[in-house]
């Protein structure tokens, strides 16, 4: 058992070494655009995307540094999402109260519908299309990953649905912080507007900390919710696959509806509410997770293939930006019809 520990571990170092190499050359284009213009234009946690992204294009496939880059994007993010609860400031995060909570299952249902639809008039099978309507309205590759084997997904539709979203994702965090200034969004509009819109937690993450900490702070409250969002969804799909007696259905466990660091979140979060995680404690946490999201912002660039996008089809693509598309228009006219500031 310990050596295939010892085996497992020194798989990962190539991918976690190629991390730490791009984050740190992230973290150092931030400082050098702050010494040039005063300000970083791209925030490390962007960079550590695109450098990622730029370094895997150009490399292709790398069998041995892929353990270490799902690590660095997936376990790596998880610890990171866990400790930020140890920093939020709760009573501003819930200064809309009850509003913003109902927004956001609003805004998944309406999602998940309208994604289907369009999905099926893109000509996209139906198995497909509710596929490509979770990753949209939920969470990306996690939900479609968890809705699969409930809906008894082929092999090639997990593929097809999740090849754009990385790509298209980090499109969406590029271009986000544009509406900023043409919708005169305040940051905490805008963070609730990263949060409902855009696709996994890593990407919510640089979409909204880049602008500003309360921004990022908000869409990580708003993006986890929608994650538990996922547990419903799963659940309605287990129930109606048994129901009609199609597809394969799996046993659903705690993890699979609620993540472990979704609970760990809410639970740092309560106790920093209460005051027993202290103002030092918090900010020493803060650094902590920092770091630790710059390095899972890495693992994400050094995932995505640009070439990938050329093996998915136009009906796919048409489907999934047309979905987003409604998605950042619902949660644009939620914002502004709610009033939320």
């Amino acid at each position: 058992m310990a050596t295939a520990a010892f085996s497992t571990s020194r798989s990962l170092v190539p991918g976690i070494a190629a991390a730490i190499i791009v984050s740190l050359l992230s973290v150092g284009g931030g400082a050098i655009e702050g010494r040039v213009f005063g300000r970083a234009i791209i925030e490390p946690l962007v960079l550590a995307i695109l450098i990622g992204m730029a370094i895997r294009t150009v490399i292709g496939p790398w069998r041995a540094g892929d353990p270490g880059i799902r690590f660095a994007s997936k376990t790596v993010l998880e610890v990171a999402v866990f400790l930020i609860g140890a920093t939020m400031d709760v009573p501003r995060l819930f200064a809309s109260g009850p509003a913003l909570a109902a927004a956001i299952v609003a805004l998944v249902c309406v999602g998940l519908a309208v994604g289907y639809a369009i999905g099926r008039a893109a000509g996209l099978s139906p198995k497909l299309a509710v596929l490509v309507a979770c990753g949209n309205a939920i969470c990306g590759n996690s939900a479609i990953a968890a809705v699969a084997p409930v809906i008894g997904a082929e092999t090639e539709d997990v593929a097809a649905s999740i090849a754009l979203t990385a790509v298209l994702g980090v499109a969406v965090v590029l271009g986000l912080p544009l509406l900023i200034g043409p919708l005169a969004l305040s940051q905490y509009q805008y963070g609730v507007l990263a949060g409902l819109t855009v696709y996994a937690v890593p990407q919510v993450l640089a979409a909204a900390f880049a602008v500003s900490v309360l921004s990022g702070q908000v869409a990580t409250v708003v993006k986890l919710a929608r994650v538990l969002m996922l547990g419903p969804v799963v659940l309605f799909f287990a129930l109606r696959g048994r129901r009609g007696h199609t597809g394969t259905t799996e046993k659903l466990s705690v993890t699979k509806l609620v993540p472990w660091f979704v609970l760990g979140f809410v639970a740092l979060a309560a106790l920093r509410s209460m005051g027993i995680i202290g103002e030092s404690a918090a900010s020493t946490t803060k650094i902590v997770a920092g770091w630790l999201t710059i390095a899972a912002m890495a693992g994400l660039g050094l995932s995505v293939d640009v070439r990938a996008v050329r093996s998915v089809g136009a009906r796919v693509l048409v489907a999934v930006a047309g979905s987003l598309a409604t998605l950042i228009v619902l949660a644009i006219l939620l914002i502004k019809g709610l009033a939320l500031s």
